[in-house]
């Protein structure tokens, strides 16, 4: 467990993967050259597209880290709360770009009661949005083909208010756009930032 000023965050004893132990795909890294010499001839012998090369050198190199094929327009339209940190419009999965928030089903502690800290962290976005248009700017596509987005409502970055809130954690492993908003938020001690919780990319791990 790591002592915060603020507040508690219990951390487990694992050690982060690379991405590629995460895709399992490493022995692939050192054939990359070759695909991309062997598209390169391709392209000029007319038997290949650049894009196709694209699709080649992700597949040898393990799931893509962006997505050329990811949505660039923006989706606009009332939204369903999945989870903390995903909505969904139009039929649209959407993951909140740069936060994460604790699983729907994830505990945490308050003075020593748990609490569903998944769970608050889901309705809390739900009723900031209510029955507003939700405008989201895809940035990315993620692994399991969810559209990555910053989204707003009325002009107001819904991924920034989450962090604000307490009710997500600025996610440092793929940005830094929301860290002032967690420090001030664990300073306040709101959300989950009352009690003590583990991170939500740590309890996911411990799960597997």
């Amino acid at each position: 467990m790591r002592q915060n000023p603020w507040g508690k965050v219990v951390e487990l004893n694992h050690r982060p993967r690379s991405l590629w132990q995460r895709s399992n795909l490493g022995w692939a890294l050192p054939w990359a050259p070759v695909v991309v010499f062997l598209g390169a001839i391709g392209i000029v012998e007319g038997k290949f597209s650049p894009a196709s090369l694209l699709h080649l050198l992700n597949s040898a190199s393990g799931p893509p880290i962006i997505n050329s094929e990811v949505k660039t327009y923006a989706i606009i339209g009332r939204a369903s709360v999945i989870d903390g940190d995903t909505i969904e419009i139009h039929g649209t999965r959407i993951r909140l770009f740069g936060i994460d928030a604790p699983e729907s089903d994830q505990p945490c502690t308050i003075q020593g009661k748990p609490f569903r800290c998944g769970q608050q962290a889901a309705f809390a976005l739900s009723d900031e949005i209510g029955n507003r248009t939700v405008n989201c700017q895809p940035k990315d596509r993620d692994r399991y083909g969810r559209v990555v987005a910053v989204c707003l409502v009325d002009g107001e970055d819904l991924n920034a208010w989450m962090v604000a809130k307490g009710w997500a954690l600025a996610y440092r492993h793929y940005s830094n756009d929301y860290v002032t908003q967690e420090e001030q938020a664990a300073k306040s001690k709101i959300g989950i930032w009352q009690g003590e919780f583990v991170p939500p990319w740590d309890w996911r791990r411990s799960r597997r």
